[in-house]
């Protein structure tokens, strides 16, 4: 039996949709993981539901400058408190690998959430699960903005531009800006793909790591 699956041949009906927000781009184990949010998908009903979302605690009076000064400090709510309080990082991840273990799993850029954290120490969750199409990926295709790069026609979408440009009236509560908070990321991205799905633009297809 092949790996690959499409809706037609098995329709999973409950899609997880995972966000992350790190301390950097470069992944680890330099980057860490501090805030993550998981929804659960319906495709067939259209639904959007909470699943799962926390800060990851550290000892931050331990970090370094780098980790300290991070963009996710500097440009949204969350605080090195927030961190500092935390439950413990491990106890989170380890709810995280409880949750996903043997679901169906994407996420708003796949390169990022899962090939730069997820599937490297301490989250180790290549296999746990089954990765399906790239939102973001579907989502560039839709939005068709000119890439700078050669042999790429297209550029891919933020995340926030990608929402507003192919949702209608805000399905996930937003508001007027994104708050780069994972687990309000986790519900753009969801609305977003049931948006693609309905139009045809997103098919789900998938293989095993």
């Amino acid at each position: 039996m092949s790996p690959y699956f499409t809706l037609d041949d098995f329709p999973p009906d409950e899609i997880y949709v995972i966000d992350t927000e790190t301390t950097g781009l470069e992944g680890a184990p330099k980057d860490l993981v501090v805030d993550v949010g998981i929804t659960k998908v319906s495709l067939s009903k259209g639904t959007v539901e909470d699943v799962f979302g926390s800060v990851l605690g550290y000892d931050t009076d331990q970090w370094d400058d780098y980790h300290r000064d991070a963009w996710i400090f500097q440009n949204t709510d969350m605080t090195l408190d927030m961190v500092s309080e935390a439950p413990p990082a491990m106890e989170v991840i380890e709810k995280v690998r409880k949750i996903l273990k043997g679901k169906v799993v994407t996420a708003y850029n796949i390169a990022y959430d899962m090939d730069k954290f997820l599937y490297h120490e301490p989250w180790n969750m290549r296999g746990h699960f089954t990765t399906c199409s790239d939102i973001m990926i579907a989502a560039m295709h839709v939005c068709k903005l000119p890439s700078q790069y050669y042999g790429r026609q297209y550029r891919f979408p933020k995340l926030d531009y990608a929402y507003k440009t192919i949702t209608e009236d805000d399905p996930a509560g937003i508001g007027e800006e994104q708050d780069h908070r994972a687990l309000s990321d986790a519900r753009m991205a969801s609305h977003l793909m049931i948006q693609m799905y309905r139009d045809k633009t997103y098919h789900v297809l998938s293989a095993k790591d």
